[in-house]
């Protein structure tokens, strides 16, 4: 397994990014400066859906979901926001998440989009995808396991 095979890098403050595919079965790793934090993979199924699918599904939808922010439904939004934003919170904030003027959801748009950047690889199939994330976690691809999800 080959690094090779991933775009550049491109920064979460630019999304979102029209040289992902709207349709598309893929890899992706995620850094925060020169470390690896997350793999990840998107496009179960896109073998039987791909063809049927709305207009934008796989890897654009899963970049665009981490890109958010939102925590509900994303297990990367949801390791940021515990292992990066809650411990960098100050007490004097703690009020205004009481009040509901702070979300967590923002905070952690705000993370990633000011500290993370982002590669990704294309792959023909679910199968591919999950090979080469596999790959990635444990490893053999980057030639260290990412910091949140190593396998």
């Amino acid at each position: 397994m080959s690094r090779d095979r991933f775009s550049p890098r491109f920064r979460f403050a630019s999304w979102p990014n029209l040289s992902v595919p709207a349709v598309a079965a893929g890899v992706y790793a995620i850094w925060r400066d020169d470390e690896l934090i997350y793999c990840g993979m998107s496009g179960r199924e896109i073998d039987s859906k791909g063809k049927a699918a709305p207009k934008r599904y796989g890897l654009v939808t899963r970049l665009n979901s981490h890109a958010s922010g939102r925590l509900s439904g994303d297990q990367f939004c949801v390791y940021v926001a515990n292992r990066f934003v809650i411990p960098s919170l100050k007490a004097d904030e703690l009020s205004l998440f009481a009040s509901g003027a702070l979300t967590l959801d923002a905070r952690t748009k705000t993370f990633i989009h000011d500290h993370l950047d982002y590669a990704y690889a294309l792959v023909e199939t679910s199968a591919d995808a999950y090979e080469l994330e596999r790959a990635a976690r444990r490893g053999a691809v980057f030639g260290v396991k990412p910091y949140l999800n190593p396998l």
